[in-house]
């Protein structure tokens, strides 16, 4: 199984699998039947979640009902539990929209479809299309931005945070994720290598074009934001973060 998805997700169109996966993978799943783990963002229980990566595969990571990984598993819990964003239902720009999140973030706002807005520069799920270098929408528009394993892809990802910045209202919030080496004081970037083998082996992905290291809140400073870096898997129990089996990423939230 773990050669089979490295092998799809390093071969197939990213638009291909974001038709696709929500209908498959729960086939698959049925294997897995069982309750040693369960996915907090919809609530089924399996033996063990799939694995999942595209050049090391991480063990117990897929959730194969609503393909949720360990990452949006921790920030589920995060925006349920320490935020309101379903009882007041901001205006939300969600980017990059995860087919787990967007699937149960639009039934919550279903009261106020308005208010939710998904959007990516070539996702087929998505409600608008653009370049987060470049966003087509007025100053101060949203009250509260999602954006997660984007930044890592993008040419000038200070100009995209500065683009963020701009979109949201004073006062607003928003949750950043992206791979982070926490062991690496600054970012390593080098556009210089193109060969999609070597990006993969160097950033971890062929499509990465950098590896951000502990400098990453201090970038989002520099767009202007207050940015809290949260270990919050470090906050909960360790029944919890076993049964979840969530990552040791941290949240990045930030704040105009």
């Amino acid at each position: 199984m773990k050669r089979l998805i490295r092998w799809i997700l390093n071969h197939l169109p990213r638009t291909f699998l974001q038709r696709v996966a929500g209908w498959l993978l729960p086939l698959v799943g049925l294997l897995y039947r069982g309750r040693r783990v369960q996915c907090p963002v919809c609530g089924h229980r399996f033996r063990r979640f799939l694995p999942y990566g595209y050049v090391t595969s991480r063990a117990n990571a897929l959730c194969p009902h609503c393909l949720s990984l360990e990452r949006h598993r921790l920030l589920w819990l995060y925006l349920t539990r320490e935020t309101d964003l379903f009882e007041q239902l901001p205006r939300l720009l969600h980017i990059a929209p995860e087919v787990c999140l967007m699937r149960h973030l639009k039934p919550r706002y279903a009261k106020a479809a308005m208010q939710y807005v998904t959007a990516d520069l070539e996702s087929p799920l998505a409600d608008l299309h653009f370049d987060i270098q470049q966003i087509p929408l007025a100053d101060e528009s949203f009250d509260v931005v999602i954006c997660n394993h984007l930044m890592e892809h993008v040419l000038d990802d200070r100009q995209a945070m500065r683009e963020l910045h701009r979109i949201l209202r004073k006062g607003g919030w928003g949750v950043l994720l992206s791979p982070v080496d926490l062991d690496r004081a600054t970012t390593f970037e080098d556009d210089s290598i193109t060969d999609p083998q070597e990006r993969t082996r160097i950033f971890g992905q062929y499509d990465h074009r950098r590896l951000y290291g502990n400098d990453f809140a201090e970038r989002l400073r520099e767009a202007g934001f207050r940015v809290y870096d949260l270990d919050y898997a470090a906050a909960l129990s360790d029944t919890e973060r076993t049964l979840f089996a969530l990552p040791k990423d941290h949240i990045y939230v930030i704040r105009k």
